[in-house]
């Protein structure tokens, strides 16, 4: 960490994003893994097809596995890798402990997910607060993070990426240009490789490229609000404004893909029955109410469809759920292979 003079008391957004948060979780319950190849996704089999890892280890990563790759594909580059299981429940109650402790600090503290949150503080030293909250979580949970320095979320979330592993950026107004104008466009948060390719179509290859373009041009080549948009991103603006009010889920969903494809109509209605019955216990948990059904099908190889019912009122009955999945069901033409099946539920949204 560089040694930096103290600034003005102000308000700083920091973004806290903890080091390859599953793999972390998993060794800590596994400290013989430490440093060897691990990847986290599935039953942990890499035979099974369509499965993908849902994080590496950086050991892993070193050979080139990603999240969302294939395991097949991962065991084929790394065979002395170990895979493990995914186990959301174990990753939840760590992403818990490790908010509590933000929580302890005089900051406001926005959850994004598991593995990172967006902190709200007022100081003179960001660096010194970031150290803090680093020392915290590591001595509290034994895990460690990355933790970023902006004056809104969107420098802060591409500092925490400079910052990786374990250390601390910062990424301001002042030193905006200086770092990312030569970088590509997708380099931003909130640009992605399709956009990136479209804006390089344009002639935009770079940040510095994109905050220099036209925003009517980039209104009609995107649309009146993400253009505009994209040029704002380029300039490094972003909200920056923290919410600390608990994220309240609007639905809740559950879907399965099948390691050999379902051509069977009694099994397919008997898994959309199961899934949907799922739903409904999640929903109950939660003790929430549900409004709406989807029912998603993926056909091989890759075609996707989605139907939907409303309820005549709200409700978190097994049964009703699961009879109002299956007549969703009775909506697709079920003469096509099918490789995924998924139920998602609405749920009625607490008054504010």
């Amino acid at each position: 960490m560089t040694t930096r003079p103290s600034s003005p008391t102000r308000d700083w957004i920091l973004h806290v994003d903890l080091d390859q948060f599953i793999a972390a979780v998993e060794i800590l319950r596994h400290p013989e893994l430490r440093g060897k190849p691990v990847v986290v996704g599935g039953s942990g089999d890499p035979t099974q097809p369509r499965t993908v890892a849902a994080t590496a280890t950086y050991e892993a990563r070193e050979h080139g596995i990603h999240s969302g790759m294939p395991l097949r594909t991962a065991l084929k580059r790394c065979p002395e890798a170990i895979f493990l299981p995914s186990d959301p429940p174990a990753y939840e109650a760590a992403s818990e402990r490790v908010m509590a402790v933000l929580r302890e600090f005089p900051v406001r503290v926005e959850v994004w997910g598991w593995d990172e949150a967006f902190i709200g503080a007022t100081t003179d030293d960001p660096e010194a607060l970031a150290a803090d909250l680093q020392h915290g979580v590591r001595a509290r949970t034994d895990l460690s993070c990355s933790v970023g320095i902006g004056d809104n979320k969107h420098q802060a979330k591409i500092a925490s990426g400079f910052a990786k592993p374990a250390g601390i950026y910062r990424l301001t107004s002042d030193n905006w240009a200086e770092i990312m104008n030569a970088r590509p466009t997708d380099a931003l948060w909130g640009i992605g490789a399709k956009t990136s390719k479209k804006l390089a179509a344009l002639g935009l290859h770079t940040v510095a490229d994109l905050a220099a373009a036209d925003p009517a041009a980039l209104a009609r080549a995107f649309g009146p609000t993400n253009g505009p948009w994209y040029r704002y991103l380029a300039l490094g603006k972003g909200e920056a404004e923290v919410v600390t009010t608990p994220w309240i889920a609007r639905g809740h969903s559950r879907e399965t893909t099948f390691p050999h494809d379902l051509t069977d109509k009694t099994e397919i209605t008997r898994h959309v029955t199961t899934l949907a019955e799922h739903v409904a216990h999640d929903a109950a948990t939660a003790g929430r109410e549900v409004i709406r059904v989807s029912v998603k099908v993926r056909f091989t190889p890759f075609l996707t469809r989605t139907r939907q019912s409303k309820l005549p009122a709200p409700t978190a009955d097994p049964d009703t759920l699961a009879r109002t999945a299956v007549a969703i069901l009775d909506r697709f033409d079920l003469t096509r292979p099918v490789r995924l099946l998924g139920v998602a539920v609405d749920y009625t949204m607490p008054d504010t």
